[in-house]
Protein backbone atom coordinates (compact mmCIF):
# COMPACT_ATOMS: atom_id res chain seq x y z
CA UNK A 1 0.00 0.00 0.00
CA UNK A 2 1.60 3.78 -0.81
CA UNK A 3 2.29 5.46 1.98
CA UNK A 4 1.82 9.22 2.04
CA UNK A 5 2.79 11.13 5.37
CA UNK A 6 3.15 14.62 7.52
CA UNK A 7 6.42 15.76 8.22
CA UNK A 8 6.59 18.33 11.36
CA UNK A 9 7.01 18.15 15.33
CA UNK A 10 3.75 18.53 17.68
CA UNK A 11 1.22 17.56 14.81
CA UNK A 12 -1.63 15.45 16.69
CA UNK A 13 -3.78 18.06 15.87
CA UNK A 14 -2.64 18.12 11.72
CA UNK A 15 -5.54 19.06 9.32
CA UNK A 16 -3.13 16.54 6.56
CA UNK A 17 -3.95 12.93 8.74
CA UNK A 18 -7.42 13.48 8.35
CA UNK A 19 -7.90 15.15 4.66
CA UNK A 20 -5.97 12.68 2.72
CA UNK A 21 -7.16 9.47 5.02
CA UNK A 22 -10.74 11.00 4.52
CA UNK A 23 -9.62 11.04 0.67
CA UNK A 24 -8.29 7.48 0.55
CA UNK A 25 -11.20 6.07 1.70
CA UNK A 26 -13.90 8.37 0.10
CA UNK A 27 -11.32 7.42 -3.77
CA UNK A 28 -10.82 3.77 -3.24
CA UNK A 29 -7.08 4.67 -2.84
CA UNK A 30 -5.12 2.16 -1.69
CA UNK A 31 -3.29 4.61 0.23
CA UNK A 32 -2.58 5.52 3.80
CA UNK A 33 -1.20 8.75 5.36
CA UNK A 34 0.71 9.28 8.55
CA UNK A 35 2.24 11.21 10.66
CA UNK A 36 5.99 12.17 11.29
CA UNK A 37 6.28 13.57 14.86
CA UNK A 38 10.30 14.17 14.82
CA UNK A 39 12.33 16.14 17.39
CA UNK A 40 15.05 16.60 14.25
CA UNK A 41 14.78 17.25 10.85
CA UNK A 42 18.00 15.14 10.07
CA UNK A 43 15.51 12.36 10.76
CA UNK A 44 13.58 12.92 6.98
CA UNK A 45 16.58 10.86 5.11
CA UNK A 46 15.86 7.67 7.60
CA UNK A 47 11.97 8.05 7.64
CA UNK A 48 12.25 7.97 3.14
CA UNK A 49 15.09 5.19 3.63
CA UNK A 50 13.27 3.26 5.82
CA UNK A 51 9.24 3.47 4.24
CA UNK A 52 9.97 2.01 0.96
CA UNK A 53 6.29 2.92 -0.09
CA UNK A 54 6.51 6.14 0.91
CA UNK A 55 5.75 8.49 -2.10
CA UNK A 56 5.41 11.73 -0.37
CA UNK A 57 5.03 14.19 2.42
CA UNK A 58 3.47 17.45 3.54
CA UNK A 59 6.25 19.58 5.29
CA UNK A 60 4.79 22.01 8.31
CA UNK A 61 5.84 23.94 11.09
CA UNK A 62 9.04 23.82 12.03
CA UNK A 63 10.72 22.56 9.32
CA UNK A 64 9.48 24.24 6.42
CA UNK A 65 13.05 25.81 5.91
CA UNK A 66 15.27 23.75 7.54
CA UNK A 67 14.67 20.68 5.59
CA UNK A 68 15.60 22.26 2.25
CA UNK A 69 19.72 21.11 3.05
CA UNK A 70 18.11 17.18 2.90
CA UNK A 71 16.75 17.31 -0.24
CA UNK A 72 18.26 15.94 -3.44
CA UNK A 73 16.15 18.86 -5.69
CA UNK A 74 14.20 21.62 -5.07
CA UNK A 75 11.28 23.24 -7.42
CA UNK A 76 12.42 26.96 -8.72
CA UNK A 77 9.56 28.21 -7.29
CA UNK A 78 10.47 26.83 -4.02
CA UNK A 79 13.79 27.85 -4.01
CA UNK A 80 12.82 31.51 -4.66
CA UNK A 81 10.27 31.06 -1.99
CA UNK A 82 13.39 29.36 0.43
CA UNK A 83 10.96 27.08 2.07
CA UNK A 84 9.06 23.58 1.33
CA UNK A 85 5.67 21.90 2.31
CA UNK A 86 5.30 19.17 0.13
CA UNK A 87 8.17 16.59 -0.84
CA UNK A 88 7.84 13.84 -3.81
CA UNK A 89 9.55 11.03 -3.45
CA UNK A 90 10.87 9.95 -6.69
CA UNK A 91 13.52 7.04 -7.24
CA UNK A 92 14.61 7.38 -3.66
CA UNK A 93 15.22 10.73 -4.64
CA UNK A 94 13.64 13.77 -2.09
CA UNK A 95 12.29 16.26 -4.02
CA UNK A 96 11.06 19.68 -2.88
CA UNK A 97 7.82 22.16 -3.96
CA UNK A 98 5.94 24.71 -2.14
CA UNK A 99 2.06 24.30 -2.93
CA UNK A 100 1.38 26.83 0.11
CA UNK A 101 1.36 29.56 -2.77
CA UNK A 102 -0.87 27.86 -4.82
CA UNK A 103 -3.21 27.74 -2.06
CA UNK A 104 -3.35 30.73 -0.37
CA UNK A 105 -3.74 32.99 -3.84
CA UNK A 106 -6.71 30.42 -4.52
CA UNK A 107 -8.48 30.92 -1.13
CA UNK A 108 -8.17 34.98 -1.29
CA UNK A 109 -8.19 36.25 -4.51
CA UNK A 110 -12.28 36.84 -4.46
CA UNK A 111 -11.74 38.57 -1.10
CA UNK A 112 -8.94 41.10 -2.06
CA UNK A 113 -11.06 45.15 -2.56
CA UNK A 114 -9.11 47.96 -4.62
CA UNK A 115 -7.92 49.36 -1.21
CA UNK A 116 -6.15 46.55 -0.16
CA UNK A 117 -3.17 47.59 -1.15
CA UNK A 118 -0.14 47.09 1.53
CA UNK A 119 0.08 44.05 3.69
CA UNK A 120 1.05 43.39 7.23
CA UNK A 121 2.70 39.68 7.63
CA UNK A 122 2.90 38.76 11.14
CA UNK A 123 5.87 36.01 11.40
CA UNK A 124 8.95 35.65 9.57
CA UNK A 125 8.84 31.60 9.32
CA UNK A 126 8.65 29.21 6.48
CA UNK A 127 4.65 29.84 6.58
CA UNK A 128 5.28 33.84 5.90
CA UNK A 129 7.66 33.38 2.99
CA UNK A 130 5.40 31.46 0.79
CA UNK A 131 2.81 34.10 1.85
CA UNK A 132 5.28 37.17 1.10
CA UNK A 133 6.03 35.44 -2.23
CA UNK A 134 2.15 34.88 -2.79
CA UNK A 135 1.14 39.03 -2.10
CA UNK A 136 4.15 40.62 -3.98
CA UNK A 137 3.37 38.10 -7.40
CA UNK A 138 -0.17 40.06 -6.90
CA UNK A 139 1.17 43.02 -6.62
CA UNK A 140 1.28 44.32 -2.91
CA UNK A 141 3.39 46.14 -0.92
CA UNK A 142 4.58 44.00 2.12
CA UNK A 143 5.80 44.39 5.65
CA UNK A 144 7.30 42.15 7.35
CA UNK A 145 6.47 41.88 11.28
CA UNK A 146 8.40 40.15 13.69
CA UNK A 147 8.94 39.85 17.45
CA UNK A 148 12.80 40.30 16.37
CA UNK A 149 14.04 43.91 15.28
CA UNK A 150 16.49 42.12 12.60
CA UNK A 151 13.85 39.74 11.20
CA UNK A 152 11.24 42.11 10.14
CA UNK A 153 10.24 45.41 8.63
CA UNK A 154 8.76 46.26 11.97
CA UNK A 155 8.67 44.90 15.68
CA UNK A 156 5.31 44.28 17.11
CA UNK A 157 5.58 47.14 19.59
CA UNK A 158 6.73 49.35 16.16
CA UNK A 159 2.90 49.41 15.11
CA UNK A 160 1.15 52.56 14.96
CA UNK A 161 -2.34 54.03 13.88
CA UNK A 162 -0.60 54.81 10.85
CA UNK A 163 0.90 51.39 9.91
CA UNK A 164 -2.09 49.55 11.18
CA UNK A 165 -4.60 52.20 8.53
CA UNK A 166 -2.18 52.13 5.87
CA UNK A 167 -2.04 48.15 5.66
CA UNK A 168 -5.48 46.88 4.77
CA UNK A 169 -4.45 43.71 4.69
CA UNK A 170 -3.11 41.70 7.67
CA UNK A 171 -1.97 37.81 8.00
CA UNK A 172 -1.24 36.10 10.56
CA UNK A 173 1.53 33.58 9.63
CA UNK A 174 2.27 32.35 13.33
CA UNK A 175 0.89 29.32 15.11
CA UNK A 176 -0.27 31.76 18.01
CA UNK A 177 -4.07 30.88 18.63
CA UNK A 178 -3.46 27.46 17.72
CA UNK A 179 -5.77 25.24 20.09
CA UNK A 180 -5.21 24.51 22.37
CA UNK A 181 -3.74 27.54 23.35
CA UNK A 182 -7.26 29.27 21.75
CA UNK A 183 -6.68 32.32 23.80
CA UNK A 184 -3.31 33.88 22.23
CA UNK A 185 -3.07 35.83 19.42
CA UNK A 186 -0.80 37.96 17.82
CA UNK A 187 0.18 41.17 19.67
CA UNK A 188 -1.25 44.17 17.26
CA UNK A 189 -2.75 47.25 18.12
CA UNK A 190 -6.70 45.65 17.57
CA UNK A 191 -8.13 49.12 18.27
CA UNK A 192 -6.81 50.64 14.85
CA UNK A 193 -8.80 47.84 12.51
CA UNK A 194 -11.92 49.09 11.53
CA UNK A 195 -14.48 47.61 8.47
CA UNK A 196 -11.84 48.67 5.55
CA UNK A 197 -8.86 45.59 7.09
CA UNK A 198 -9.27 42.43 5.96
CA UNK A 199 -7.59 39.71 8.78
CA UNK A 200 -6.75 36.78 7.11
CA UNK A 201 -5.51 33.83 9.83
CA UNK A 202 -3.23 30.22 8.65
CA UNK A 203 -4.65 28.95 11.44
CA UNK A 204 -7.87 27.16 11.20
CA UNK A 205 -7.86 25.37 14.28
CA UNK A 206 -10.49 26.48 16.01
CA UNK A 207 -12.05 28.28 13.01
CA UNK A 208 -12.58 31.28 15.14
CA UNK A 209 -9.47 31.97 16.59
CA UNK A 210 -9.10 35.12 19.19
CA UNK A 211 -6.73 37.08 16.21
CA UNK A 212 -9.94 37.23 13.79
CA UNK A 213 -12.56 37.14 16.78
CA UNK A 214 -10.81 40.58 17.47
CA UNK A 215 -11.08 42.00 14.03
CA UNK A 216 -14.69 41.04 13.36
CA UNK A 217 -15.49 42.99 16.73
CA UNK A 218 -14.04 46.21 14.89
CA UNK A 219 -16.22 45.24 11.46
CA UNK A 220 -12.88 43.47 9.25
CA UNK A 221 -13.71 41.02 6.85
CA UNK A 222 -12.22 37.66 8.45
CA UNK A 223 -11.17 34.69 6.85
CA UNK A 224 -8.93 31.55 8.51
CA UNK A 225 -6.68 28.83 7.07
CA UNK A 226 -8.95 26.10 6.00
CA UNK A 227 -9.57 26.77 2.18
CA UNK A 228 -5.73 27.31 1.93
CA UNK A 229 -4.91 24.38 3.58
CA UNK A 230 -7.52 21.99 1.00
CA UNK A 231 -6.15 24.13 -1.97
CA UNK A 232 -2.29 23.42 -0.93
CA UNK A 233 -3.46 19.51 -0.61
CA UNK A 234 -4.87 18.78 -3.68
CA UNK A 235 -1.78 20.81 -4.85
CA UNK A 236 -0.02 18.06 -3.62
CA UNK A 237 -1.53 15.21 -4.43
CA UNK A 238 -0.96 16.37 -8.04
CA UNK A 239 2.26 16.79 -7.59
CA UNK A 240 2.76 13.78 -6.35
CA UNK A 241 0.79 12.06 -9.36
CA UNK A 242 2.47 13.89 -12.07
Amino acid sequence: MTTYGLLGRNIDYSFSKTFFNTKFHNEAIRAKYINFDIEHIEEVKQIASNSLDLRGLNVTIPYKEDVIPFLDEIDPQAEQIGAVNTIKIENKKLIGYNTDVFGFTKSIFNLVAPNHEAALILGTGGASKAIRHALVSMGYHINMVSREKDKGDFTYKDLTSEIIKSHQLIVNCTPLGTHPNVNQSPPIPYEFIDETHLLYDLVYNPSLTRFLAQGKDKGAQIINGEQMLISQAEKAWEIWNQ
